[in-house]
């Protein structure tokens, strides 16, 4: 436990030093605040290296500079070497234990638990935690799996919990980190890069391939294979290319199989189901069902599936194809999704209208076009809007160099010009 100890002292803040925050996650952090103050768990859930252990330590500085003692702070970093003796609840339950005695902790402390998946019975300890009377304190926690949010969770600390969505870089946050104007030569470079923080930090093609490749091989093994004892990871990481190549593609699980089939792979629908659905709890895809806008109703078999971030098209497709106008649609739904919204896929009779996003009983409609080259393609991506007979807000986004303002109440933007907030 000594040991245990003192590596825990090295990477806390009880000597007042504030930590690294990297780039302010301002969205996430205003959204946190509201929830500052009571007994809730703060979850922060998302794909690995999306930058949830920064936004802890964002949120670490800000109750620092507020005032609070640096050594009521305790932050355990899973993902650390240092701490892979502490597998169950028990064993993190001492060591917060001992935190307490050898610093002598009294009044309101903070507990602040990354990838706390790893640790068996987590959602005893953090609800524990939450609820003593006689220990206040507040528990931030992180994962890496969406899977953590349901089943025994939601028994255990069924709402005592506030869940948030953590996503790789906006492309705001991509202009901060690698200090670049918004504009069009920056989205274009939004498109090409992705929006893994840790990638403004590296340089040459080769060292962000590699690294982009251990994020989806560490994803890959230590949330989906060991997590769920996958057979085959050979054929999961064939079906998550799969969705690398084909972002934005409308397909049924039949046509993976299909696919696969074709390319001499053994398979059936329900081992392919089975797997993409890992592969979204993963946060490394995310399911689009269609959605019919007129009737109202969600078609259960056609769907579409996105990238949670682009770098992984950018460093690891198989394809030649740049497909610019798929990059642009899957930056405008981790837009929309990074602001809390459902994402579907809209039909209007026979016409696609690539997004219908919804939150809080509003909704959005939104085209995406790599560029509105001419008459035709503005009467495709304007007319399929039109057809909608309500009255909420429709959006035509290209990477046009001018605007086309308004045309019959359908906003035409810039992607650089979607509004951090709706």
């Amino acid at each position: 436990m000594t040991e245990l100890f003192d590596n825990l002292r090295k990477y806390n803040y009880w000597d007042g030093v504030l930590p690294e925050i990297g780039v302010s996650r301002t969205r996430y952090q205003q959204r946190i605040s509201g929830y500052l103050g009571n007994q809730l768990i703060k979850v922060l859930v998302g794909q690995r290296r999306a930058g949830k252990s920064y936004l802890l330590r964002q949120i670490i500085h800000r109750l620092m500079e507020a005032g609070t003692p640096a050594k009521n702070i305790f932050y355990l970093n899973k993902e650390l070497v240092e701490f892979d003796e502490v597998r169950t609840y028990e064993e993190a339950r001492s060591l917060i234990a001992a935190y307490r005695e050898k610093l002598k902790i009294s009044g309101q402390s903070y507990i602040f638990l990354d990838e706390v998946q790893t640790i068996s019975g987590w959602e005893k300890l953090v609800n524990s935690l939450a609820q003593n009377p006689r220990e206040a304190c507040e528990v931030f926690i992180s994962g890496s799996n969406s899977a953590m949010l349901s089943g025994e969770l939601a028994t255990v600390i069924s709402g005592r919990f506030v869940a948030i969505e953590v996503f790789p870089f906006s492309f705001s946050e991509f202009c901060a980190a690698y200090r670049l104007p918004a504009g069009k030569d920056s989205y274009l470079s939004y498109l090409r890069t992705g929006g893994l923080p840790e990638l403004a930090r590296l340089s040459g093609e080769e060292a962000r391939r590699n690294y982009v490749a251990a994020v989806r091989d560490t994803i890959i093994l230590k949330d989906i294979v060991e997590r769920f004892a996958i057979k085959d990871a050979a054929l999961l990481q064939d079906i998550f290319s799969f969705c690398v190549d084909g972002i934005g593609t409308l397909f049924s699980v039949n046509s993976i199989v299909n696919y696969l089939k074709s390319h001499h792979r053994k398979t059936n629908h329900e081992t392919v189901a089975n797997y993409a659905s890992y592969l979204c709890d993963a946060f490394l895809i995310h399911e689009t069902p269609r959605y019919d806008v007129r009737g109202r109703a969600v078609f259960a078999r056609q769907r579409k599936y996105y990238l949670n971030d682009l770098a992984f098209r950018a460093f690891l497709s198989s394809g030649y194809d740049a497909a610019p106008g798929k990059l642009l649609e899957n930056s405008i739904f981790l837009h929309f999704r990074s602001l809390g919204y459902r994402m579907f896929v809209g039909t209007v009779g026979k016409q696609e209208v690539d997004f219908v996003a919804e939150k809080d009983g509003e909704r959005q409609y939104v085209q995406a076009a790599y560029l509105l080259a001419d008459d035709q393609v503005v009467e495709r991506e304007f007319g399929a809007l039109e057809k909608i007979e309500d009255n909420y807000p429709k959006f035509v986004v290209s990477l046009d160099d001018a605007s086309f303002g308004v045309r019959n109440g359908i906003r035409h933007l810039r992607p650089w010009e979607l509004p951090e907030q709706f």
